[in-house]
């Protein structure tokens, strides 16, 4: 039985890299994030993150608040069908609870968490996209507070603490990813 395994956490936790462990893992991926930079692409609009926070809030305004789970859902179940996908970017509640609807007990979350100082001295510091610590605050705020982010984090299946290195990081995963392999071998 193929699985879906929805990457959460709050921006700058290392979702990321935890999502590139299991494509290195020959799982397909489906970024959400990409519904939003195709939507800025489209209207010839500046990547900043004033102008990505208003296209998130505006499809969700415009589509609800699970808009991204439903524009994305037939794509999951496309890869689906084929092997493992892991996700990157489910943020709401409703995204959560609309994709348990449909995916049933194949979805499972993975929470990646780190303190607010470590997240955004990784956001100020990288390459794509960087975050001054207003900035990341900013975010931080809007996703909380209109986004309904903090729902799929409190109901997890799995905890990854993000405290140390990125080695200690991608060890964490490593070891979570074989661990589903193994359970999926005593299917």
């Amino acid at each position: 039985m193929n699985r879906v395994v929805a990457v959460v956490g709050m921006c700058g936790s290392g979702k990321s890299v935890a999502t590139d462990l299991f494509v290195a893992d020959n799982w397909e991926k489906v970024y959400f994030g990409g519904v939003t930079l195709d939507t800025l692409e489209e209207r010839g609009m500046e990547i900043t993150p004033d102008n990505e926070r208003m296209v998130r809030e505006e499809l969700r305004e415009k589509y609800g608040q699970a808009a991204y789970a439903v524009k994305l859902l037939p794509r999951i179940k496309e890869l689906l069908s084929k092997g493992n996908v892991v996700v990157d970017g489910l943020y709401s509640w409703s995204e959560y609870k609309y994709l348990r609807e449909n995916l049933g007990d194949v979805l499972t979350i993975l929470c990646i968490i780190s303190d607010r100082k470590d997240r955004y001295d990784r956001l100020e510091n990288r390459p794509v996209r960087p975050l001054s610590v207003d900035e990341a605050t900013g975010r931080d705020i809007a996703e909380i507070e209109n986004l309904e982010k903090g729902g799929p984090i409190a109901i997890a299946d799995h905890y990854i603490v993000n405290d140390g290195t990125k080695e200690d990081l991608e060890r964490q995963v490593m070891e979570y990813i074989h661990s589903l392999d193994e359970s999926l071998r005593n299917c």
